[in-house]
């Protein structure tokens, strides 16, 4: 028996805000959040900007003893799933631990950020200056066994680190856990805390950051003068459960889930496959377990990283599976950044919202539009309008591709 599947709860930490009412609120405020970093010197970087939070205070959320123990990826994690869980109304397990609730999370570099300045205290105080805790605070898994040791949650726990399209498959994977009855609830999210100078200049060395330096015009998904994507840091999480679960409980469904696909370029580890075959499969192969049609998708939320290339393929892909008029699309990253393994995740929840709350965010600084004739992007100012079914992209290094189609629920 494959069981339906839906989302009940969200929760977040991005440079829009925070919760999910942090995201309809930064969403509404139509304005880029991406700053001059703050958090570490740029003066060798060619890139200077990127997507902070700069509004996160981890004293809110923990004791000090427990921030020991626990870094900021990990934090971010935790935070999200206690927001989620609050908003769908499901409560921990601390005293009667259940088999039932599981975890799916995602990230691109875990907590690397956190080695990468031991490492720099390693080298000027020698081994005794490092912590006992660093061991089990950098692998990406912290994310999920944090999650489910603060919470009872014994049921199917995993992390993946699929690049950019980590939150993607994180949610993708949690909605095969339970069509397939392996679980009543699970945790989907991601998390990503990349920006630190090593990390942060190993994609600068590269050259796939945006170099502009007018922060706001940054990140310009599908303008003709778009030149890279801009780093930031974020999570999300989302609570999704089988219907069954859902109804009996009385929970207020966001969307349902209802196809997800995730496949491989096999070309390049950092260049697209230029005819889009494998974005088209994957889109194709989520709208077919989905029982859809493309001409019945009301929105997509383009992977749109503002690099020239992705967005050229990504375009070409979009306009090939569903014909010279599209639906509406978006690339919303303007608004928060690329938190690369966070991507997905925010994308998720913001096509989640795009449904319940008919409200459809418009593409940031693409003043130059960068697009074949037909092609329906959303400029200017956001649409307000019902949609029943959205599709969501994620792509990353490596020639990752992971679509998610969610649907309006009760239709």
């Amino acid at each position: 028996m494959k069981h339906r599947v839906v989302i009940t709860g969200i929760g977040a930490l991005t440079p829009m805000g925070h919760g999910v009412e942090g995201i309809r609120a930064g969403l509404r405020a139509r304005k880029s959040r991406v700053t001059l970093i703050e958090q570490f010197n740029t003066q060798e970087f060619s890139a200077k900007c990127a997507a902070q939070i700069l509004d996160y205070e981890p004293t809110r959320y923990f004791p000090p003893h427990r921030l020991k123990r626990i870094d900021k990826y990990a934090q971010f994690c935790l935070v999200v799933t206690r927001q989620a869980m609050e908003d769908a109304g499901i409560a921990p397990c601390t005293e009667a631990p259940s088999f039932d609730i599981g975890v799916s999370f995602g990230t691109a570099l875990g907590g690397i950020t956190n080695a990468e300045s031991q490492h720099a205290r390693f080298l000027s105080e020698g081994v005794k200056a490092i912590p006992a805790s660093l061991a089990l605070q950098v692998f990406g898994g912290s994310a999920h066994t944090n999650i489910a040791i603060a919470n009872g949650f014994r049921g199917y726990n995993t992390t993946n680190s699929n690049s950019c399209a980590s939150g993607t498959v994180s949610v993708g994977e949690a909605y095969r856990v339970l069509r397939d009855g392996l679980a009543r609830v699970m945790i989907a999210g991601s998390s990503e805390t990349p920006l630190a100078p090593l990390t942060f200049g190993a994609f600068d060395v590269i050259k796939t950051m945006s170099r502009e330096t007018n922060p706001a015009l940054a990140c310009r998904p599908f303008d003709r003068r778009r030149g890279g994507f801009v780093m930031a840091e974020g999570a999300t999480a989302m609570v999704l459960e089988t219907e069954e679960h859902a109804l009996q409980r009385g929970a207020r469904i966001y969307a349902e889930v209802l196809g997800y696909s995730l496949n491989n370029d096999a070309y390049h580890m950092t260049s697209s496959l230029p005819d889009g075959a494998a974005a088209i499969d994957a889109m194709s192969r989520s709208l077919k377990e989905a029982g859809l049609r493309p001409d019945q998708i009301g929105y997509i939320n383009a992977h749109a990283s503002s690099t020239p290339m992705n967005d050229e393929h990504e375009q070409h892909a979009i306009t090939k599976l569903f014909g010279s008029n599209t639906p509406p699309v978006s690339g919303t990253k303007a608004f928060y950044g690329h938190p690369l393994g966070a991507a997905g995740g925010i994308e998720a929840a913001i096509c989640a919202l795009s449904i319940a709350d008919e409200y459809l965010p418009e593409t940031l600084n693409c003043e130059e539009p960068d697009i074949a004739p037909g092609f329906d992007l959303i400029l200017g100012e956001p649409r307000h309008t019902r949609v029943n079914y959205v599709l969501s992209n994620s792509f990353g290094f490596g020639g990752i591709n992971a679509t998610l189609v969610l649907g309006r629920y009760g239709i």
